[in-house]
């Protein structure tokens, strides 16, 4: 588990990183991270898998996003709306407590 964590936060300082427009090139990420370059590299793919549009700008010597993107990881407490719950799968108890909920 320890290591998705790091991982995690990894990637969070990298995309904060890339919204400063302060990565530098790929060495000095890598060094500011504390990781091989090789590790950068993998990183960067894994989030480009994940539809990051990270694009690397000569002009600024630093790696950037081609588009306006949003990056959170965590759980984070909302309201679902009625249909969206009523969709959620819980088996049988689940059914019972939402009749319970709605009934009161």
């Amino acid at each position: 588990m320890n290591t998705i964590i790091k991982q995690i936060e990894l990637i969070e300082r990298i995309d904060r990183l890339i919204r400063m427009q302060g990565t530098g090139n790929a060495i000095d990420l890598a060094g500011k991270l504390g990781v091989s370059r090789a590790t950068l590299y993998r990183i960067i793919e894994m989030m480009k898998e994940l539809n990051a549009p990270i694009e690397y700008d000569f002009t600024i010597q630093s790696f950037v996003y081609a588009e306006n993107v949003g990056f959170k990881f965590g759980f984070y407490i909302q309201d679902m709306p009625y249909g969206e719950m009523r969709s959620v799968s819980g088996g049988s108890a689940f059914k019972n407590l939402h009749f319970l909920s709605v009934v009161s």
